[in-house]
C-alpha cells in the first residue's frame, strides 16, 4: 500500500515528467543527428560516365561528391582503350553524396594468346583452331608436298612461329599448306550475293585466297555484298589451290543473284572473244 501510495505523491510525479520529457528530447536530437549522419533527403544523380576515359571525369565525379572507382578492365578491340564501358550504379540513379562509383574499363594492354600448333592439321582444322585463338587465316601458300591440304608451317610477319609463343589476340597467321603432288585443283566456290565475312571464309575452307577487293561507294567492309568475282564462277569450274580471287561488293543486296551471274558470263565470254580476235 505504501508503494502505490508513493506513486502518487507529487514528488514521484515530478520525476516522472522529468524523464519522459529527457526520453523525448533524446530521441528528438537522435532524429535530427542521423538525418545529418545519412544526408537524409539528399540525393545526386549518377551521371552516364561510358565512352569516357577515367582521366576526364575524376573532377566531374569529385565535385558531384561522387568516388570513381576501376575495379574490372576487358579487353576490348572495338573501343578505346582506357574508355569506361561499365559502371555501378548505372546512369540516372539516385545516390546519397560519397557514393562509391564502380568502372568497368577497356584494357590499356592488348589481350595476348599463345600461337596453337597447326603443324599437320588438315586445313579446315587448322582455320578452326585459329578462330577459337582469336587470330586470323592470312594467306595460302601451296607448295607441291605429298600430304594434300595439311599445314606444314605457320608463319606470323614473314617468319615461322613456333606454338606456344605470345602474340596479340586478332594477328594475322599465314599458312603453309601441301599442294599434293598431281597439281590437283580445288571447286570455285559461287560467292555472288554472299558478305564479305562469308566470301572470305568460303574462299579459304576452299583453299584459295582474297585477291584485289573493290567497293562500289557506301560499300566498306562491315557493310558489303559481293556483286562480282574473277575468276568468274561456272558449274565445274576448277582452279589451281591458292588461286587469288578477286571481288567487287555493293553496299546492299539489291540485285537479282541470277541476273547478275548471267550478265558476267557474257562480260567473260565476250572478254575471251576479244582476246582470241587480238591473238
Amino acid at each position: 500500500m505504501d508503494f502505490f501510495k508513493f506513486l502518487l505523491t507529487k514528488h514521484f510525479l515530478k520525476h516522472l515528467v522529468i524523464l519522459v520529457v529527457l526520453i523525448i528530447l533524446f530521441f528528438i536530437a537522435l532524429s535530427f543527428w542521423l538525418k545529418s549522419y545519412t544526408k537524409h533527403g539528399e540525393y545526386i544523380t549518377v551521371p552516364d560516365f561510358t565512352g569516357l576515359m577515367y582521366d576526364e571525369i575524376e573532377d566531374f565525379a569529385s565535385q558531384r561528391d561522387l568516388i570513381p572507382l576501376i575495379i574490372d578492365s576487358v579487353y576490348d578491340n572495338t573501343k578505346v582503350k582506357g574508355s569506361i564501358i561499365g559502371q555501378d550504379p548505372p546512369p540516372d540513379q539516385l545516390v546519397k553524396k560519397n557514393r562509391k562509383i564502380y568502372l568497368t574499363i577497356v584494357s590499356l594492354s592488348q589481350e595476348m594468346v599463345r600461337m596453337p600448333d597447326l603443324k599437320d592439321l588438315t586445313l579446315r582444322q587448322a582455320i578452326s583452331s585459329l578462330d577459337v585463338y582469336g587470330l586470323k587465316t592470312g594467306r595460302l601458300k601451296f607448295i607441291p608436298h605429298i600430304a594434300m591440304n595439311a599445314v606444314l608451317s605457320q608463319e606470323y610477319k614473314g617468319k615461322e612461329i613456333e606454338p606456344g609463343t605470345l602474340i596479340e589476340k586478332g594477328s594475322t597467321i599465314n599458312l603453309v599448306v601441301g599442294q599434293g603432288i598431281r597439281n590437283e585443283k580445288t571447286p570455285l566456290p559461287f560467292l555472288i550475293g554472299k558478305t564479305r565475312e562469308e566470301a572470305i571464309e568460303l574462299l579459304k575452307l576452299s583453299s584459295l585466297n582474297v585477291g584485289g577487293e573493290f567497293y562500289e561507294a557506301g560499300a566498306d567492309e562491315s557493310k558489303a555484298y559481293v556483286v562480282k568475282q574473277r575468276p568468274v564462277f561456272t558449274e565445274g569450274a576448277f582452279v589451281n589451290f591458292g588461286t587469288a580471287v578477286d571481288l567487287w561488293y555493293k553496299p546492299a543486296l539489291d540485285f537479282d543473284i541470277n541476273i547478275i551471274q548471267q550478265m558476267l558470263l557474257q562480260e567473260e565470254s565476250l572478254n575471251s572473244i576479244e582476246s582470241e580476235e587480238i591473238q
